[in-house]
């Protein structure tokens, strides 16, 4: 079959294997191209098959030496339809990882589920016994609570005011005003429930009831916190009362954790083209302005560069640098001072106009279709691909 995207809203409904797998190899090129990392042996990356998780698997996997369990929750190709990218993706991974001689186990399904937790019990107690890392890294617009039943919806809104700014079409290339209306509180407790911290800590509950979490064990959750111009959606809107809770939630994990001198950190990272940002208005537009000025300035960084930075010169030193809210800063790059100042300078003067001269959009419009697999050059996309791709160590 030959793939081309296709779209819908903020996804495209058509992964590219070929590319998919070449995104993969890339990454695991950059982190053998760094010394070894002392850290884990063992890991589970919780959110494993895109983005920041994926990155967290292949550098556990080929930068510190661990064998992995990844929990995914994505749809295999059919007649009809590829595969989605997070699938394509872990296929690759697996392929690369069992060629270098390790022993990676995916399960796919629903990580809210006690089930998938069960699962992943098991497999750490036939396959690792222990396992000393553990990566938090979900995003997911809905979470169905284990112990009622009832299916809980995030909202990407406002709490205190309507907030109005700039976003951009970057398939088009125009920059629109943008309004986000202000969230009930039904919505906000919501929104906590999908995308809070109560899941990350159920998950170490149950690992750390069933004697799966060794001595030392580390347990890390991703976040974002963001410059003024995107508080009023984020760090002050619903999202940001979830990582608030995310980060209630890091603190109980600490003391839960301590007698088997475990910690637990919540990881502050930067803004990256990643599925989950598409979907937040104004941050795409914000992206692209920043990538500019981050690349200028010789200092940006992907998914893999951040996550190699974490693992080898953060997660595992003796005295781990945290801010005064006990948070990892991995955000530090983007938010220097000269960066956001320049951001600040240009903002208002960004239109359709000169968004090209002013931003990144053409790479940013690159970079998502390279989340799929397309964009490329590299990649012969007139060739058939095979979509039927297996992941062979699927539980």
């Amino acid at each position: 079959m030959i793939l081309k995207p296709r779209f819908k809203d903020y996804i495209c409904t058509v992964s590219h294997p070929e590319g998919c797998k070449k995104n993969v190899l890339d990454q695991i090129e950059y982190t053998l191209s760094k010394n070894n990392i002392k850290g884990s042996k063992h890991a589970l990356i919780i959110g494993a098959s895109t983005g920041y998780g994926l990155a967290s698997r292949i550098a556990s996997t080929f930068g510190m030496g661990a064998d992995t369990i990844g929990v995914i929750f994505e749809k295999p190709a059919s007649e009809r339809r590829t595969a989605s990218s997070g699938w394509y993706n872990t296929a690759a991974f697996e392929e690369a990882a069992v060629k270098s001689g390790f022993n990676p186990i995916t399960i796919n399904g629903d990580a809210f589920s006690n089930e998938v937790k069960e699962t992943v019990i098991e497999a750490i107690k036939k396959n690792f016994g222990k396992i000393d890392l553990i990566v938090y890294s979900l995003a997911s617009p809905r979470r169905k609570d284990p112990a009622s039943d009832v299916i809980y919806h995030s909202v990407l809104k406002t709490i205190d005011e309507v907030y109005e700014n700039k976003s951009v079409d970057f398939h088009n290339k125009t920059v629109f005003n943008v309004k986000i209306d202000t969230a009930s509180n039904s919505e906000i407790e919501e929104t906590i429930k999908v995308m809070g911290g109560e899941d990350w800590k159920l998950w170490i509950e149950k690992l750390k009831e069933a004697d799966v979490l060794d001595h030392g064990v580390k347990t890390l959750a991703y976040s974002y916190i963001g410059p003024e111009l995107t508080h009023a959606i984020y760090k002050n809107g619903t999202i940001g009362k979830a990582k608030a809770n995310l980060e209630l939630a890091a603190n109980d994990l600490n003391n839960y954790l301590s007698d088997i001198n475990g910690t637990a950190y919540v990881s502050i990272n930067r803004a990256l083209v990643t599925q989950s940002s598409m979907a937040i208005p104004v941050v795409p537009l914000y992206i692209s302005l920043l990538n500019k000025i981050m690349k200028e300035k010789n200092i940006n960084e992907g998914c893999i560069q951040q996550i190699v930075r974490l693992f080898s010169d953060i997660l595992y030193k003796e005295n781990v640098p945290v801010d005064t809210d006990g948070r990892i800063r991995l955000d530090d790059l983007e938010m220097k001072e000269d960066v956001q100042k320049q951001i600040s300078e240009l903002w208002d003067k960004i239109s359709t106009e000169n968004l090209k001269e002013l931003t990144d959009i053409d790479n940013f419009e690159d970079e998502f279709f390279k989340l799929f697999g397309f964009n490329r050059s590299d990649v012969d996309y007139s060739l058939d691909v095979n979509q039927n791709v297996e992941i062979k160590n699927l539980l």
